[in-house]
């Protein structure tokens, strides 16, 4: 995708043209095979069907299909930042040098806009590869604030991502996994500059992003199973589109079928219906 010699674009310009983040353009990546696209395809299924499942029995269904080790399995979960809903920690690797900031939300009413805010990440799959999608997700209304797509599970993606979203508002707490992304000094200081408290999931807290659980559900289901993309770009495009309808025109049952920008806006809304398409069409 990205060319590093022979090109006259310098490496910068080649990112923004292929709509990757600033954290892929030093990232030399080695081209998956054919098999672990695959492999990684399927888990990446069965997992959004079943994401109580572990790999062991992720590892039984794939060999109805391919031949796989449960070895090989564990580590492409790892590499996919996925494991099983159960009481254990979920998501990408804790850094054991990273400060864990206390679980936030235990018996906390939701109530307003911007009370809490989560982010998470998730695999979308490419035709020849994969990408990682993080939303900054707002668990009043269900809005998704800002997202953003990466190469590889670097911080630099997640922190795009929180950029763009308190560029419209500042969340009273900010709650993730124990993830290195998140618990990054580089993370968690630009929080708490701005005010917020910071919440981290705890172990054995199996359901504790359940919202972006289900939105992952929607991502997949709705969008990224239907359309095969065969760039970073496409896919950037495509999502852009998935998220203004999930935000703006899609009804949600668990909101009385109202939009979350429905539920999102009637505390947050700028004061013009100008001022609101200016920020939607910059949003995404």
């Amino acid at each position: 995708m990205v060319e590093r010699t022979g090109s006259p674009l310098p490496l910068k310009t080649q990112a923004e043209l292929l709509s990757l983040s600033r954290s892929s353009l030093y990232y030399r990546p080695k081209a998956p095979s054919a098999r672990e696209v695959q492999a990684k395809r399927r888990i990446d299924e069965i997992y959004t069907a079943h994401p109580f499942l572990g790999s062991r029995k992720i590892a039984v269904l794939l060999r109805k299909e391919i031949v796989i080790s449960r070895p090989t399995v564990q580590r492409y979960m790892r590499e996919m930042g996925i494991m099983a809903i159960y009481p254990a920690p979920r998501l990408s690797q804790r850094h054991p040098e990273h400060k864990i900031y206390p679980y936030l939300l235990r018996n906390l009413v939701i109530e307003r806009p911007n009370q809490v805010w989560s982010l998470d990440i998730t695999f979308i799959r490419l035709q020849g590869g994969w990408l990682y999608l993080v939303v900054v997700l707002d668990w009043f209304s269900r809005f998704v604030i800002s997202w953003e797509l990466s190469e590889t599970l670097e911080t630099d993606f997640v922190l795009e991502a929180i950029d763009r979203a308190l560029l419209r508002a500042v969340p009273e707490i900010c709650n993730t996994d124990q993830g290195s992304q998140f618990t990054s000094p580089r993370f968690t200081e630009k929080i708490l500059a701005t005010g917020a408290r910071v919440s981290m999931d705890g172990r054995g807290r199996a359901v504790d992003n359940i919202f972006t659980e289900r939105l992952w559900r929607s991502v997949k289901y709705e969008e990224v199973y239907l359309h095969d993309y065969g760039s970073p770009r496409e896919a950037r495009q495509s999502l852009a589109r998935y998220f203004r309808f999930y935000n703006f025109e899609r009804p949600h049952q668990a909101l009385d079928y109202r939009t979350p920008a429905d539920l999102y806006q009637q505390d947050s809304a700028p004061s013009s219906t100008l001022a609101r398409r200016k920020e939607e069409s910059t949003l995404f």
